[in-house]
């Protein structure tokens, strides 16, 4: 078996690309913004359908279901259609059309899996303080990874669930909250993040956690290691971007929390 430390190299450097990339579409916002989160949803629901067991026919159609929603999303379109709950309402039609056509529920719960994410990052980026909102929801979840990866290889120990993901011990999830409540902590006294969001992101780093264990044990049902193998050393975009799946809604619902409970 090849160790994995013999990968890091590779991995690191993939990983600055990404983030580079990342950062700099959120610092354009608009366009480039909503094009990258677009083809990684697209890119997703492709390894969705392999980890399930779909035809290369019900994928494409899926992508293609997929696709109304997250054009909805666009900044252009939302001089038509400006309120979020319209794209919500298409990503659940979406959803229910593929169940008609494929008959797959579980399949067909990618597109959900998929675009919601998409349509929280847009919902967030496009607040007054959008930036650091986003920076902080994306940032977070990286530093999770990477407390959890330094963490669990420097101390080891008990494993956190071995029947889904054997690499994964208690010592890497401690160290991913320690390092994402750290950088929401820096955020609070860089760029003001408020207390809601500084405090939530431990427990949101735990979310991610559970993102993460999710698509492992997608992956280990299908019997593969990788949900792709789009991104060298690090497999696919599902692979990188599990844990922000369920980060993303959690994040708007608390950058929206105002508006329900006003001061």
């Amino acid at each position: 078996m090849t160790d994995r430390r013999s990968d890091l190299p590779k991995r690191a450097l993939a990983g600055i690309v990404m983030i580079g990339v990342a950062l700099a579409a959120l610092w354009l916002g608009g366009i480039a913004f909503w094009l990258l989160a677009v083809i990684g949803a697209l890119v997703m629901m492709a390894e969705w359908g392999g980890l399930h067991g779909a035809s290369p026919r019900d994928t494409r159609l899926a992508q293609f279901a997929l696709s109304v929603p997250l054009a909805v999303m666009a900044p252009a379109s939302l001089t038509i259609v400006p309120h979020d709950f319209f794209s919500l309402g298409l990503i659940g039609g979406a959803a229910f059309f593929v169940v008609i056509i494929t008959r797959r529920p579980q399949f067909a719960a990618g597109v959900v899996y998929c675009a919601l994410p998409v349509l929280a990052l847009m919902f967030i980026r496009r607040q007054h303080e959008g930036i650091v909102f986003t920076l902080w929801a994306l940032a977070l979840v990286w530093a999770c990874d990477i407390g959890a990866y330094f963490a669990g290889r420097a101390i080891g120990g008990p494993k956190l669930a071995p029947r889904v993901s054997p690499n994964k011990t208690w010592a890497g999830l401690a160290g991913g909250v320690v390092a994402a409540g750290a950088f929401g902590l820096f955020m609070h006294w860089r760029f003001g993040l408020p207390w809601r969001m500084t405090l939530a992101t431990p427990a949101l780093a735990v979310l991610a956690q559970a993102g993460d264990l999710y698509e492992s044990w997608l992956k280990r049902r299908a019997g593969v290691k990788d949900s792709g193998a789009l991104i060298p050393g690090h497999g696919g975009v599902m692979d990188r971007l599990d844990g922000l799946v369920p980060v993303a809604p959690v994040a708007a619902f608390l950058v929206v929390l105002p508006h329900f409970y006003p001061s």
